[in-house]
């Protein structure tokens, strides 16, 4: 069996910052601490990342990509089910890259490309959920006014952009470690999606109950 390529060190760079940004917040991780970490030097952490900076923008642009990619999924929205499942992968993509959301207003004071570029992905994702609203109105399963739907799609977004930190607040030492991701994940999950109640029809209204009976269960069993 042919053995696989070493990973470039450009790439193995990126996967070990993320992971101690995501641990221990951008703030108090240096550029010396993933160069030990990795084992290098930190003039070969600089050949590849010359400042810390060109290392968050990379990661930044790695996540933009995926988050992209998966708000089209919107338009595949059209009930109760879709909605969770959507939700909770944008949840899950966050988390994957929680350090952003952990230290945003930091991050967005000090890193001029993540200042610009931030206030389009709250663009992007209100449009998502502006998207997903339309689909589960035209199948029927929401009753919505045309003037509230943009009043919600920001409250959800809201909810989605700092749900983590509203979890570090209760639980400072550990609430954004990796044992704890699966009961943060489904309670911000669950939240967002109670936002759409007052506007479902029955049906889906006891759906939603449903779901968030089974997801408490399941948060109880990992808690």
């Amino acid at each position: 069996m042919a053995k696989k390529a070493p990973r470039r060190t450009a790439q193995r760079i990126l996967e070990t910052a993320l992971d101690l940004f995501n641990r221990f917040g951008e703030p108090n991780v240096s550029t010396t601490l993933v160069a030990a970490e990795l084992g290098i030097s930190p003039g070969n952490l600089y050949y590849h990342y010359p400042a810390k900076d060109e290392l968050i923008n990379r990661l930044y642009e790695a996540y933009e990509a995926e988050l992209d990619e998966l708000l089209h999924a919107s338009e595949g929205v059209h009930d109760v089910e879709d909605a969770w499942f959507f939700m909770h992968s944008l949840f899950e993509l966050i988390w994957r890259h929680r350090f952003l959301y952990r230290d945003l207003n930091d991050l967005l004071s000090k890193n001029r490309l993540l200042e610009t570029r931030f206030q389009a992905v709250l663009k992007n994702k209100v449009r998502a959920i502006r998207t997903l609203l339309a689909g589960m109105a035209r199948a029927g399963h929401l009753e919505i006014d045309a003037r509230e739907v943009d009043a919600l799609a920001q409250s959800m977004v809201v909810v989605l952009t700092y749900w983590l930190s509203y979890e570090y607040v209760r639980n400072p030492r550990e609430a954004l470690e990796p044992a704890h991701a699966q009961g943060a994940l489904l309670r911000g999950g669950q939240h967002t999606l109670h936002l759409l109640a007052p506007y479902l029809v029955s049906a889906q209204r006891r759906h939603l109950l449903t779901l968030s009976d089974a997801y408490a269960s399941e948060d109880e069993a990992v808690a």
